[in-house]
């Protein structure tokens, strides 16, 4: 009796080990796929902000993590190689739909597939970069939302004089390996025009780079410093911060975050609703709809920020009229 006992457990073991895999295949059948590749680090409080905003916005949508939906994450870092490893890592994994941040992670994401979909975010020319076919018909396996358009760029030449009246020379903080960093040039170029402004471009990818690029500008007196949309810009912002001030000298930059963390003046889109709308098309893409029958959306709201505490230890006077008009004002 014992044998037969232990036998018949044996059969139900058997059975159950066999059963299980088909238990687990039909628990995760209704569960989706999500890639984010972030061209930023993992540790940056601004990819965690951002990336909370895309998690929140799915959710809204009924997509909970674990339930329904399986979210892989992968880190650029503001590294070329990176962004290229982790590009087709997120592809073997056979997502649904990818999330990517940035021109930088874009260009490497659509060399590694053209078949699965994918939404950017905070892509500044997806049509002078080959992305897309045009912004109302994108085309292809792709869509996703812009930070802003070329025209903006003159806004930040004239925000710098407008906080510092004494600029003759501008340099300008770019990345030159996509097409939005010379786009963005020639649109400040255009506007400093008029002024008799001297312009000239920066490309540094790495602190060493960026220090003595910034230190060498500011050898000469009466300059000021543009920084335009840039992965490496961001990553080493903290150093950015650290020359202004040893150098004296006034910075624009292109989004709030920067003056949150300590910067002098910014002006553009609020980032972090990008992703919260980004999360509405993944939503749609997951539903069954096409990126290429999905618009590429342009900002809704642009903020003007100043940060008062960082103007006074460069010794300028903000203008009432500039600080009437901020959106926001960080003491």
């Amino acid at each position: 009796m014992a044998i037969h006992i232990r036998r018949r457990e044996m059969i139900v073991a058997f059975g159950g080990a066999a059963l299980w895999p088909r238990m687990l295949r039909a628990q995760h059948a209704g569960m989706r796929r999500v890639g984010v590749l972030m061209a930023i680090a993992s540790d940056d409080p601004e990819s965690q902000i951002r990336l909370a905003a895309f998690a929140q916005g799915l959710q809204q949508l009924g997509w909970v993590v674990g339930q329904n939906v399986t979210i892989d994450y992968r880190w650029g870092a503001g590294n070329a190689e990176n962004l290229k490893k982790y590009s087709d890592e997120l592809v073997t994994l056979r997502p649904d739909v990818i999330m990517a941040n940035s021109s930088a992670a874009v260009s490497h994401i659509l060399n590694a597939t053209r078949a699965i979909p994918v939404v950017f975010t905070t892509v500044t020319d997806p049509v002078g970069a080959g992305y897309v076919e045009s912004l109302a018909h994108p085309g292809g396996n792709i869509t996703g939302f812009i930070n802003f358009e070329y025209a903006i760029a003159g806004k930040w030449l004239e925000l710098l004089k407008e906080i510092a009246p004494q600029i003759r020379r501008v340099a300008v903080m770019r990345e030159s390996a996509v097409a939005a960093g010379p786009g963005q040039f020639a649109a400040i170029q255009a506007a400093a025009a008029p002024l008799g402004i001297d312009m000239r471009p920066i490309d540094p990818r790495d602190p060493i780079e960026i220090e003595h690029a910034i230190a060498a500008f500011a050898h000469e007196p009466n300059g000021g410093l543009i920084v335009t949309g840039s992965s490496a810009a961001s990553i080493h912002r903290k150093l950015i911060f650290e020359l202004a001030a040893r150098h004296r000298l006034p910075v624009v930059y292109n989004a709030r975050f920067y003056v949150s963390d300590g910067g002098l003046i910014s002006y553009g889109p609020d980032f972090v609703d990008q992703y919260r709308r980004a999360a509405s098309y993944v939503d749609r893409i997951l539903k069954g709809e096409k990126p290429a029958d999905l618009p590429v959306q342009a900002p809704t709201k642009y903020g003007l920020v100043i940060n008062l505490k960082t103007a006074k230890a460069l010794g300028l006077d903000v203008p009432p009229m500039l600080l009437g008009r901020a959106d926001e004002v960080i003491e």
